[in-house]
């Protein structure tokens, strides 16, 4: 199962060599079918919408039985004697059936513990490779987009993946390896915090002063001293 908004394309690709016959529900909303109704703000919280097609759920047999139910019901209410209560039965099931979904969506985050794992792997890779590189100088600080990118995943999908499993949110992640990597050079080298900060991408040492204090309680200075 997957969502799409406005503007979003998809295809299939049908393999010809293939006999099996293949089934499924398309259920296609207007824009203005949702005006003056509540689901007409509250469907941008689904964050699901903006996930790729890397990322589409995968039901299972109960889960699909669920979903069925729903379009069937919505199916029935669209061919039935329109009147002053259809759009509101129709919206009703459209708030369950994204509800149940983002009830899936969330469950696949703990119930795909390998694939999950995999990614938090790739994450620590990649995260150490960008900052034991010359990139933090030249680029600066990782960008959420850019470690979605390497990972092949959505920010969206990321975010809500490291929130289930660790918590914190991946520009946490970031800033943790940074602070952990500030913490080596405070305490390894002889540079001062000026030049650590400019290793670390930081165009000016007092932004970086700020971050390492909001995130340990001590000025990089401070850090510094308490191993003397």
């Amino acid at each position: 199962m997957f969502f799409m908004s406005p503007g979003q394309v998809f295809g299939i690709e049908l393999n010809n060599r293939e006999e099996i016959k293949r089934s499924g529900w398309l259920l296609l909303v207007h824009p203005d079918f949702l005006w003056n109704t509540a689901l007409a703000k509250t469907i941008k919280q689904y964050e699901y919408f903006d996930y790729s097609v890397h990322e589409a759920l995968f039901l299972s047999d109960k889960e699909e039985t669920t979903i069925i139910s729903i379009m069937q019901n919505i199916l029935q209410e669209y061919h039935s004697n329109i009147d002053k209560f259809s759009q509101d039965v129709i919206i009703a099931q459209l708030e369950l059936l994204l509800t149940y979904a983002d009830r899936f969506y969330h469950r696949q985050f703990i119930t795909r513990k390998i694939t999950n794992h995999k990614i938090l792997n790739r994450l620590e890779d990649i995260l150490n490779e960008y900052f034991n590189s010359d990139d933090l100088i030249k680029k600066g600080l990782p960008t959420v987009q850019h470690i979605a990118e390497a990972l092949n995943v959505s920010p969206n999908y990321l975010s809500g993946l490291l929130k289930t499993l660790t918590g914190q949110s991946t520009q946490q992640h970031i800033h943790d390896k940074l602070i952990e990597k500030a913490k080596e050079k405070l305490s390894t080298t002889d540079l001062s915090v000026s030049e650590i900060a400019y290793e670390l991408g930081f165009e000016h040492p007092q932004s970086f002063s700020k971050l390492f204090k909001t995130k340990t309680n001590f000025s990089p200075l401070e850090f510094r001293q308490s191993f003397n």
